[in-house]
């Protein structure tokens, strides 16, 4: 049987390094947060002031800077990857065969990202480019544009389960119970 690899996709806001993490009390599986690893480089590397302007790296970057983290038997939880068509049909292309893909879209309406974002802020829990309203909205943007393409792709993408879950409830129980009731 081969592993697991689940997909938390989603915008800003919408929970998914929250839900990733409830789901690994579930079981046993490797953690790849994909914003931790870029946040983690030096501040003055190229990819930190591309991530800092609020625009996506380039996909050729991402590729190799990442590679190692696939290379694993264990099952596999992604945060933050893909977020572009390129990189979603990479994925599906190269890991398909080694990986039971399930994607699990958290569905939330942007309004309910604004303020989720808001609240991790006025809660201290925020990411630094939280605070920079023009890069959340270019985030946001990036999102529409760029990461909503991937997600209808892989909604039809060969050989992956693809789930897509309305998390927009205020409620955190509810909405990890959706998410378990697909995972199930």
């Amino acid at each position: 049987m081969k592993p697991k690899m689940i997909i938390m996709m989603g915008g800003q806001g919408t929970g998914k390094g929250t839900f990733a993490r409830r789901i690994m009390e579930r079981g046993k599986y490797e953690y790849m947060e994909t914003g931790a690893i870029l946040r983690a480089l030096p501040p003055e590397s190229r990819l930190s002031q591309i991530i800092a302007r609020g625009e996506l790296v380039p996909d050729a970057d991402l590729f190799e800077l990442l590679a190692t983290h696939f290379d694993t038997d264990s099952d596999l939880i992604l945060d933050g990857f893909p977020r572009t068509l390129g990189q979603a049909k990479w994925i599906v292309e190269t890991f398909a065969h080694k990986f039971d893909i399930h994607v699990i879209y958290l569905d939330v309406p942007e309004s309910v990202m604004l303020s989720r974002i808001e609240k991790r802020i006025r809660e201290g829990g925020g990411r630094a480019d939280d605070a920079d309203a023009a890069v959340v909205r270019r985030r946001l943007d990036n999102f529409w544009k760029i990461t909503m393409p991937a997600i209808e792709w892989l909604r039809h993408a060969p050989n992956i389960k693809f789930s897509a879950v309305d998390v927009s409830d205020a409620d955190a129980d509810k909405n990890f119970a959706k998410i378990s009731a697909v995972l199930n």
